[in-house]
């Protein structure tokens, strides 16, 4: 039998129109039961909760006012956490986001926030976007990207009233809240370059964020965290730094990547040898690379010389551009 405060979450997620919680409690009520020895209702429940998520499906409704469209993007993403290739430590840190969100009634019961406001850093191509597509995934929630190149305007007032807007689409609409190239707006208060109405919007910010207490998950990812304000990093439940992938993980990203195109005495050597430096985004495009000159050569494989020369050549524009 399902614990009396489970049976109070589900009324509670029921009368607030949240099928996402619901599902996540009913599916905590078979884990419940199986534990109790209950394997049939367990399997029951399991059954009726995929039915009812299969029926209602993953079409992604906007409420958002008109003067928001533009500045804000929602998907709906398909990244599973598997398809992760990070340092073990930080796929831990990343599972326990996820973890903490999934339970986060039974830390309420002891007087705990799960963690909810996380900063990603780090260079370009290194993961912090898709780690935020795994967490919206992971959790099923839809993922809103801010357009902060567009929240930032030249008129006075009209950033920090667009930002207010966004907070109130938070409290609003639950989902994964993600603030792309954060440094646009989050950059250090004493900077000689720095203009009054962007401090304006950083401290209205701090504000904001410091106010929050929505059921959203609000990101910030930069890539560049020494441009940051320190005042931010108090903010944030976790920050989380991402880095260029190492040997080990360079290898098992190239074998997630080409999959079923790998030739058979793969020669790793060079290739991860090459590889070195680059992130992970660039590796990615590599092999997909290597896969379609592979497709239109009329071959199936993908040899260790033809990803080798795909790398380099993306190595040839990592270095140009930092020429």
């Amino acid at each position: 039998m399902a614990t009396a405060e489970q049976l109070k979450s589900l009324i509670r997620s029921h009368f607030s129109e949240d099928p996402e919680r619901f599902f996540t409690i009913a599916l905590q009520v078979a884990a419940h039961e199986a534990h109790q020895g209950h394997g049939a209702v367990a399997h029951d429940i399991r059954k009726i909760v995929d039915k009812a998520r299969q029926q209602k499906g993953s079409a992604v409704v906007l409420r958002f006012p008109k003067d928001m469209h533009g500045l804000v993007r929602v998907e709906m993403p398909k990244v599973s956490l598997s398809e992760l290739v990070l340092p073990q430590q930080l796929l831990l840190r990343i599972k326990r986001i996820i973890r903490e969100y999934r339970q986060q009634d039974k830390l309420k019961m002891h007087g705990l926030i799960h963690r909810r406001k996380i900063l990603l850093t780090g260079p370009p191509g290194t993961g912090k976007t898709m780690t935020a597509r795994v967490l919206a995934k992971e959790i099923k929630l839809k993922l809103y990207t801010i357009q902060v190149d567009k929240l930032v305007t030249k008129f006075m007032g009209e950033t920090s009233a667009k930002l207010r807007q966004i907070f109130e689409l938070i409290q609003q609409e639950k989902g994964i809240y993600l603030f792309d190239e954060f440094d646009a707006i989050g950059g250090e208060r004493s900077l000689d370059n720095d203009v009054g109405e962007m401090r304006r919007v950083l401290n209205a910010y701090l504000q904001f964020i410091e106010q929050d207490t929505s059921d959203s998950l609000i990101i910030a990812a930069t890539n560049s965290p020494n441009l940051l304000d320190k005042a931010l990093f108090r903010r944030y439940d976790d920050v989380l730094h991402f880095k260029h992938p190492q040997k080990e993980e360079r290898k098992l990203l190239i074998q997630n990547v080409l999959a079923s195109f790998i030739a058979s005495r793969f020669q790793w050597k060079n290739v991860l040898s090459i590889s070195d430096k680059l992130s992970h985004a660039e590796i990615d495009q590599a092999c997909r690379d290597a896969i379609k000159q592979a497709i239109l050569a009329d071959k199936k494989k993908v040899n260790a010389k033809l990803l080798h020369q795909m790398l380099v050549e993306r190595k040839d524009s990592y270095n140009s551009r930092k020429g």
